[in-house]
C-alpha cells in the first residue's frame, strides 16, 4: 500500500513541476533596413536575474517569421515570480530595453518593444504561428 500511494505521489508531482508557464511577457524585435537588433543584453538580463534570485531558468519561447528582414517576438514565463520579483522583472526589462534603444543607430538599427503591462496568456500563444522554444 506505502509503495502505491509512494509511486501516486511522485507521479502526481511530476505533473506538477512539468506544467509550463501560463502568464508570458512579450518583446517585440522590429527592423528598420538592416535585420533586427541583438537579444544579448535582454538575455543577458535573464540569466543575471534568474542567478541573483536563485531561479530556475525562465521560459522563453520565439514566434519568427513576422516580417522580411526577420522581426520577430519573444515570450517570457513570468508565473515563477512573486508579486514584487514581478515589478523588480519588469523594471528591470525595461531599462535594459530603454537602454538598447538608445544605444542603437537611428537610421538603420531596429528598435526593441516591451510594455510591462500588457500579458500575454497560454490561451492567446495556442493561436500564434512559428512559435518556438528560444534557445538562450
Amino acid at each position: 500500500m506505502k509503495k502505491i500511494v509512494l509511486t501516486t505521489f511522485l507521479f502526481c508531482s511530476a505533473f506538477l513541476f512539468s506544467q509550463k508557464s501560463m502568464s508570458y511577457v512579450r518583446i517585440s524585435y522590429g527592423s528598420i533596413c538592416c535585420g533586427t537588433p541583438s537579444t544579448k543584453p535582454v538575455t543577458d538580463y535573464l540569466k543575471k536575474f534568474e542567478k541573483s534570485n536563485q531561479l530556475r531558468a525562465f521560459e522563453v519561447l520565439q514566434q519568427g517569421g513576422l516580417g522580411r528582414e526577420g522581426e520577430f517576438n519573444l515570450y517570457i514565463g513570468i508565473d515563477k515570480l512573486g508579486k514584487k520579483q514581478k515589478t523588480a522583472f519588469a523594471k528591470g526589462l525595461q531599462s535594459v530595453i530603454t537602454s538598447q534603444n538608445k544605444t542603437r543607430k537611428q537610421d538603420r538599427d531596429g528598435n526593441v518593444n516591451f510594455d510591462p503591462a500588457v500579458t500575454v496568456y497560454k490561451s492567446d500563444l495556442t493561436d500564434i504561428k512559428n512559435l518556438t522554444i528560444y534557445k538562450k
